[in-house]
């Protein structure tokens, strides 16, 4: 079993690349089940939860011809077993993602009920719903999805809540139906745009990514494509955020400033110093940083997989925070290990009430989900003495060598077996 183990209570300094978004990246794959050609990828983050989409994807009978830091190149043109199975999907709920794609163009679907990270009920009910609205058959048997679909005809759907993978899925299914699909209250996020933008590429008609509806025309095929996959912003705004906690000054290249409006409002409220170009930011931290108080709402509010980290800021700065969990009913469980290391929080139902500390201790701590993962790494960044961080697994599912990239900017870190 893996670890990490940190020295904090020094500034960090430096430059560093932004990898490309994992969030964007895991759909985007699945566009390759949409069509028999060649799909070439660049920018894709080399991260656990990628490499399991690929291994599903290659046991469906894609073919991967080439992948690289470079370019990855994939074909479902003699895919034959169109299943997720349980002991693949377990580990990685956006492989749920399969679902709208395998039955638009192949007619048929059998999915295990996804997995991921234990941070809250995510069902997939508005994945099913909006399928069985497109005229796909479905049932829940022995917990799998069975879906069959001779053809998806469009329709109108109005999601109950706004969900990110539910857009995803619907408008991939989408695009190879009869007719007009309108997807409403749908999801704003940039990975959204991201995915409609590779799937436009590919011949698809789209318009409305980006807002509350969506309309997409269906199309009788679609054809490869070559697609850059956006930067990651929640690894951005982790290391912007590490920095504002810990003092010194970061360079990150790479990275686009107009898919973070909400966290960089929130770096500037604790004391930060930014300025930013088309595709790099510039952040400075010469004070010690103030509390800010959140609360996590769909895109384009602050977004729940950065409450974590900054909740470790808040840990350290000047004040009293209050943090507001609206997305995800269990994503307090860092609380704990935070505690551990003598943060001062409260906790009372969705809210937390963060005292901030001139500095936390360093200790033992257990990762218990991707972004609690790096809340515990900024926490023992800022922390006197060593910290070590154990089931570091959940952090390589989201985080692309970030105990690599830490070290550019003199952090004292570094991955053990123990």
């Amino acid at each position: 079993m893996q670890k990490l183990v940190i020295h904090g209570g020094k500034p960090l300094c430096g430059e560093i690349s932004i990898s490309g978004a994992k969030n964007a990246a895991l759909p985007v794959l699945c566009t390759s089940l949409l069509t028999n050609d060649a799909l070439k990828l660049r920018n894709i983050p080399d991260l656990k939860d990628v490499s399991t989409m690929l291994d599903l994807l290659k046991q469906m009978g894609v073919t991967i011809l080439a992948n690289s830091r470079s370019e990855t190149e994939l074909s479902a043109l003699h895919l034959t077993n169109p299943t997720a199975p349980y002991e693949m999907v377990k580990t990685m709920r956006a492989a749920i993602l399969v679902l709208g794609p395998l039955l638009a163009h192949k007619g048929e679907a059998t999915i295990s009920l996804p997995g991921g990270c234990a941070i809250g009920l995510r069902p997939v009910d508005q994945h099913i719903k909006g399928l069985q609205a497109m005229g796909a058959e479905i049932a829940i048997e022995h917990g799998y999805i069975h879906a069959k679909a001779k053809k998806l005809t469009g329709t109108r759907i109005v999601m109950d809540i706004v969900t990110v993978t539910g857009t995803e899925n619907l408008m991939m299914a989408a695009t190879l139906a009869s007719g007009v699909t309108v997807l409403e209250n749908a999801a704003r996020e940039p990975e959204v745009v991201d995915l409609a933008q590779c799937l436009i590429k590919m011949g698809a008609k789209i318009e409305g990514a980006g807002t509350d509806v969506i309309t997409i025309q269906g199309v009788k095929t679609l054809h490869g494509c070559s697609h850059d996959i956006m930067p990651d912003r929640i690894e951005t705004g982790t290391f912007l955020t590490a920095v504002t906690a810990s003092g010194g000054e970061i360079h990150l290249k790479g990275t686009r400033v107009d898919t973070l409006d909400a966290i960089i409002d929130k770096l500037l409220e604790a004391g930060a110093i930014i300025n930013s170009g088309e595709n790099w930011i510039h952040l400075s931290m010469n004070t010690p940083p103030k509390s800010v108080n959140l609360r996590t709402a769909p895109y384009p509010a602050f977004p729940t997989d950065m409450q974590a980290q900054f909740m470790a800021l808040n840990c350290v700065a000047e004040g009293t925070a209050i943090i507001t969990e609206t997305i995800f009913e269990n994503r307090f469980m860092h609380v704990q290990e935070l505690k551990r290391m003598n943060a001062q929080i409260t906790v009372e139902g969705n809210t937390a009430i963060v005292h901030g500390i001139p500095q936390l201790d360093g200790a033992g701590v257990m990762a218990t989900d991707l972004r609690a993962s790096a809340s515990l790494v900024i926490a023992g960044l800022t922390a006197q003495g060593e910290t070590m961080i154990d089931r570091i697994y959940h952090l390589d599912r989201g985080y692309e060598r970030i105990e690599e990239k830490l070290a550019q900017l003199g952090a004292e870190i570094m991955r053990i077996n123990a």
